[in-house]
């Protein structure tokens, strides 16, 4: 079972929640702000009043909106696959180019 222990506002609409496995990470929820109970969370004030339901372990808000802890999960971990295949950045030897330098 996929239980969210922690969640915070970070900015604009993005959420940071941690799961009972560890798992850890930002989602940001702007795309998912429609439909008649997310919509009025487009209200910056209201979005911030994240919270943890202790009984339904996920995220909800004051007007009754909440997300499902594996939609939640799901998120975090592709978001962090997708850092984590990235390359890692080309290193620069600090070496001038052949010829840089030479005079004549």
């Amino acid at each position: 079972m996929v239980r969210v222990t922690d969640a915070r506002y970070v900015r604009d609409y993005v959420i940071w929640v941690q799961f009972a496995d560890g798992v850890a990470g930002e989602v940001d929820l702007r795309s998912e702000l429609h439909g008649e109970v997310f919509r009025p969370l487009r209200d910056k004030n209201l979005f911030r009043a994240v919270s943890v339901n202790p009984d339904w372990h996920t995220v909800t808000w004051p007007n009754g909106a909440d997300l499902a802890p594996e939609f939640l999960h799901d998120a975090v971990t592709a978001r962090l696959t997708r850092r984590s295949s990235r390359p890692p950045p080309r290193r620069r030897s600090g070496r001038a180019k052949s010829g840089a330098g030479r005079g004549g």
